[in-house]
């Protein structure tokens, strides 16, 4: 199979960036999306030019690691994959194929197809922990927990904060993410120490990190490749403003598109 792909090439965040051609040739149709960029990238190095950066880790759709838009599609045009689970049998053979970072202000570029994605970090540090005493592990049923909230606990973490919710959101809102990481801890009884504290601070450093409103747009479901539910985003937005109350306040400010 041969492809034509346009690749945005951008050296830092500092600098101007723009698409580059280049020609894939004689990928097999069995070969992953980034197993055809390595070929790319080692033909590149044989003429002596840069290879395309770009992330990835697992290549299992596990780690969170790749991401890229294609053709305009975070990740790409298959649904609930990541693009490391992608294979070039998802296009036609002379297909053109546009490749850009993910677009978000609180994501700025590393190296063309690489940002830096630590806001995301970020929020997790905010409040994305409980707090456990030391010594050996409970029994595994020792705290007994209601089959519905572990589902949806478990719906929750499957989120591998890779970014693509942002990517797709026209104001580049994290409500996804924050959501489902408040959602899967707050679910569970190991996190209702932290509940309320939890839900104020990630949003408020979701705010502090540069993310944008959430307007209900649902392209961030759409986006993920993991279908982690808009519905969180409402549990969210319960938690937040319970928290509010809890401490004798009423929500303040632009507080990251809740409501």
């Amino acid at each position: 199979m041969n492809l034509t792909l346009h690749v945005w090439r951008q050296k830092d965040k500092s600098s101007p960036g723009q698409f580059v051609t280049y020609q894939a040739k004689n990928i097999s149709v069995d070969s992953s999306f980034l197993e055809m960029l390595d070929v790319v990238n080692e033909e590149l190095s044989a003429k002596g030019e840069e290879p395309i950066a770009f992330d990835h880790d697992c290549r299992e759709g596990i780690c969170g690691a790749c991401g890229m838009v294609i053709n305009g599609r975070p990740h790409g045009p298959k649904v609930r994959t990541t693009t490391c689970q992608l294979h070039v049998r998802s296009f036609k053979d002379g297909d053109e194929i546009w490749l850009e970072p993910w677009r978000a202000s609180a994501f700025p570029v590393l190296r063309d197809l690489m940002v830096d994605r630590g806001a995301l970090d970020r929020i997790i540090a905010a409040g994305g922990y409980i707090s456990a005493p030391i010594g050996a592990a409970p029994d595994a049923n020792s705290l007994p927990v209601r089959k519905e909230d572990a589902d949806l606990a478990m719906d929750a973490a499957a989120c591998i904060g890779c970014g693509a919710c942002v990517a797709a959101c026209p104001n580049a809102a994290a409500m996804l993410f924050t959501a489902a990481k408040v959602s899967h801890l707050g679910l569970l009884p190991q996190g209702q120490p932290e509940r309320n504290e939890r839900a104020l601070k990630m949003v408020a450093q979701m705010d502090k990190e540069g993310f944008g409103a959430c307007t209900n747009h649902f392209e961030c479901m759409e986006a993920c490749p993991k279908g982690i539910s808009v519905d969180f985003i409402a549990r969210l937005n319960r938690e937040y403003v319970k928290a509010s109350l809890d401490r004798g306040r009423r929500p303040e400010g632009n507080d990251g598109g809740v409501g």
